[in-house]
């Protein structure tokens, strides 16, 4: 069962218009055979998330650092929990966890977790897939930047190389079953 990475908001105090991406992404997961990796959180859009996937009957794992633990509050009924020392520790084991990212609207935190793994997949660290999902347009000014990038030659890859851009949480979904058929790997 393959391990769908999921990085997002863990703000309450968003826009209404992100919601319903998050609660159909997790409702989805567990329909499509895929298993959560999360950042264990149970605010925003990861507290949707991961709710949605519960509800669904769905796999959670949260992976939250200490730091975050009152802030973000912490999801005691994922199925499996790792509170870990470091945020950087954090990472590491949802990268490793994983099999495909899905990136929703989100703040610094989500975007440097992009990043990270937009860069090692630049580097040949992997060759999972990466998919933004670019509800109402939140990505675009980024998505420019990406094409800022690689026009000034900053970049050696195209970032459309590199990242899936769709419009939804089910063509997220679609996306990410194409490359791992494609690719002959079954988790």
């Amino acid at each position: 069962m393959p391990s769908i990475c999921v990085y997002c908001s863990s703000s309450n105090a968003i826009a209404d218009t992100y919601s319903p991406v998050a609660t159909t992404l997790g409702r989805a997961l567990p329909d499509r055979g895929h298993e959560l990796v999360y950042g264990g959180a149970t605010v925003g859009l990861m507290g949707l998330v991961a709710e949605a996937t519960h509800e669904a009957g769905g796999t959670v794992t949260g992976v939250i650092p200490k730091s975050l633990e009152a802030r973000e509050g912490i999801a005691y009924d994922a199925d499996e929990l790792i509170v870990t020392d470091t945020v950087r520790e954090r990472k590491r084991i949802m990268y490793r966890r994983s099999d495909a990212f899905v990136v929703l609207p989100g703040g610094y935190g989500t975007v440097e977790e992009l990043m990270e793994v937009l860069s090692l997949k630049e580097l040949g660290d992997h060759d999972r897939p990466i998919v933004l999902v670019n509800v109402d347009g939140f990505f675009d000014t980024l998505l420019s930047f990406f094409d800022e990038l690689w026009e000034g030659r900053f970049a050696r890859t195209v970032a459309t190389d590199l990242v899936h851009v769709v419009p939804s949480a089910e063509a997220a979904l679609d996306r990410i079953e194409r490359v791992i058929v494609q690719d002959g790997r079954s988790s």
